[in-house]
């Protein structure tokens, strides 16, 4: 099954989503009071710039505010742990990135929350990761990328944006896959990261496309393939890592909204469909593509499988990579 949603999917999953609230139904009502959401992250990047996209919308289909919140700190689980203990309502939702919910109990000894009790209402971009090397990094294609990586085993170092990130763990997942020795050279963050990309003083990155694009256009880093599942429309000429000799080195970024537990399932469905209603709209797939993002979607069922599967699979990276436990 494809990672990516398509659009047909998107419909297809309304349809039983809009049927008429019945009497009784906690939807009937549903809102009518703002709505806040807590983002995992600070303003100004990543998973508040898709919500704000996305609530903005939501805003002028439901009729009421959708309050945003940020609450950044402890890779997500700061916000989490608020979302989770509010009153399951519908009147607090959580915006976050994967970790909270998916690799959060695999790298903590202690969370004040159970991420797979959080109602699942819907997924709102995917972002592509891609392979980002320095500038003069002596291959130019995928192919010579690998011939080189193994040639050069254990003397090649990537950046990350931290300890348990995706850019970690699709790197650890690489050598797993691929069998060869990369040294980790952690970053607090993306820029810090990049910043020695460009400079020449690490290797590689494996890390979202939406910053990775504006180096590799502007030529100070080079793009060599990308870590989904088939090639991109804003990079047709790039392969795909399972092109480039590395099946199943399938990885990516993806922004979510979940709610409280126990939170009605008649108010789950009727944020979800508006959420599909919002990412159809041409105008927020402009923007979505020019930030270098796909749009999400599906019903809260396939979200929760997606959520599951995904748990299974990064855990398993951080356990065979001996990622340290806080």
């Amino acid at each position: 099954m494809p990672r990516y949603f398509a659009l047909a999917a998107i419909v297809g999953s309304l349809l039983a989503s809009h049927a008429a609230a019945q009497p009784g139904d906690p939807a009937a009502a549903y809102p009518n009071k703002p709505v806040k959401v807590i983002v995992t992250v600070p303003a100004g990047g990543g998973v508040d710039t898709v919500t704000r996209i996305v609530t903005e919308k939501l805003q002028q289909k439901l009729g009421q505010p959708f309050v945003i919140e940020n609450r950044g700190g402890a890779g997500g689980n700061i916000a989490a742990e608020a979302v989770f203990t509010a009153e399951p309502d519908g009147y607090t939702q959580m915006a976050s990135q994967p970790a909270p919910i998916t690799t959060s109990v695999f790298l903590h000894k202690k969370l004040n929350f159970d991420p797979t009790q959080f109602e699942p209402v819907a997924i709102m971009s995917k972002i592509p990761n891609v392979l980002l090397v320095r500038q003069d990094f002596p291959a130019k294609t995928a192919q010579e990328f690998m011939a080189y990586v193994r040639a050069n085993s254990g003397k090649l170092n990537y950046a990350s944006q931290g300890i348990g990130t995706t850019s970690h763990l699709t790197a650890e997942l690489f050598q797993t896959l691929t069998g060869t020795k990369l040294v980790h050279v952690p970053y607090k963050g993306t820029g810090p990261a990049l910043n020695d990309i460009v400079a020449g003083h690490v290797d590689l990155i494996f890390m979202q496309l939406e910053a990775a694009i504006k180096l590799h256009e502007a030529g100070n880093a080079r793009i060599l393939a990308v870590t989904t599942d088939k090639r991109l429309p804003m990079l047709p000429d790039v392969p795909t890592m399972t092109e480039a000799g590395v099946p199943n080195l399938v990885s990516d970024t993806w922004n979510a909204i979940t709610a409280p537990p126990k939170t009605p399932r008649e108010i789950v469905a009727k944020l979800n469909a508006a959420v599909n209603d919002v990412l159809a709209e041409p105008e927020v797939q402009a923007r979505f593509n020019t930030l270098s993002l796909l749009p999400g979607g599906g019903n809260p069922e396939a979200m929760g499988r997606f959520v599951k599967e995904e748990s299974r699979r990064w855990g398993e990276v951080i356990r065979a990579a001996n990622v340290p436990v806080n």
